[in-house]
């Protein structure tokens, strides 16, 4: 325990991404603190204003705030990435723990739905799954998720086949454990620190998913804010509004910035053995 909180304290990633990512957080959940204006209210007079002390990032072309918009946008995008995370990690890991353990016939089945799955590239695929259900954040929240399962089931694959022949696995075996408990009490909490570093990485990637399908009309739709529909709309003024574009920009680059560097410090926290070197 002590060496583990002597690794946190000079584990610069793990520091830095946390704070970014609690201060993404914690603007989203107390918005209404924050700032008083409604995001969704329209004001033709006051629109594409400049920063200033009223409006401190400025307003868009219809006169809405860009402070309220972008923290009220971080709210669609955490509730997004993770709804679209516990989808992909709870369908994906199932399936990479039942074919690693099982192996043999099964194995080889769900590794080719899953291989047809990873043979598409991720935006297409989550394109396509929007598509079929329609757009919106919930079909958003879906398709992302859809797309991570192939993510999670290789990693839990191949972390379960690394236990599966491990000592404590064949103890248990022998004190008469069912498959079943053999999964869920030994071999899940064995091979938990990778998968809890790839669902921060995977974060990353909903939340910049989520914005790519909202800039594509896919995702959040109007007039709910979202930094990727704040993007979109900002494509017709961007020379006359440029902060349109900049700050959902800058929130979406923080937001993939920090889950990123939180699942690095989380890597070398859990496993020191990856450490990539001196820090």
């Amino acid at each position: 325990m002590a060496a583990i909180v002597r690794r946190r304290r000079h584990n610069l990633p793990l520091l830095v991404g946390g704070a970014l990512v609690f201060l993404i957080a914690s603007s989203a959940a107390f918005a209404p603190l924050l700032t008083p204006l409604d995001p969704t209210s329209i004001d033709p007079a006051g629109r594409l204003q400049r920063p200033g002390p009223e409006h401190l990032l400025g307003t868009d072309r219809l006169g809405r705030d860009v402070l309220a918009r972008i923290l009220y946008g971080g709210r669609v995008a955490i509730i997004v990435g993770a709804v679209a995370v516990a989808i992909g990690a709870g369908v994906g890991v199932s399936v990479g723990l039942l074919s690693g353990y099982r192996a043999g016939r099964l194995d080889a089945l769900l590794m080719r739905v899953i291989d047809g799955l990873m043979a598409f590239p991720a935006l297409l695929l989550a394109i396509l799954v929007v598509a079929a259900l329609g757009p919106g954040h919930i079909q958003a929240m879906a398709a992302i998720g859809v797309v991570l399962i192939p993510v999670f089931a290789r990693l839990a694959r191949a972390q379960t086949l690394a236990a599966r022949g491990q000592d404590f696995v064949t103890a248990a075996r022998a004190a008469g454990a069912t498959d079943t408990t053999i999964v869920l009490r030994h071999i899940l909490p064995n091979v938990a620190g990778p998968l809890v570093v790839q669902a921060t990485v995977a974060f990353s990637g909903a939340v910049l998913a989520e914005a790519s399908l909202s800039y594509l009309g896919l995702g959040t739709q109007p007039p709910t804010p979202s930094w990727g529909g704040m993007l979109q709309e900002a494509r017709d003024v961007l020379f006359v509004g440029p902060w349109m574009a900049i700050w959902p920009g800058v929130a979406i680059a923080a937001a993939v910035l920090g889950w990123n560097l939180l699942g690095d410090g989380l890597r070398d926290l859990l496993d020191p053995r990856l450490r990539r070197g001196p820090r």
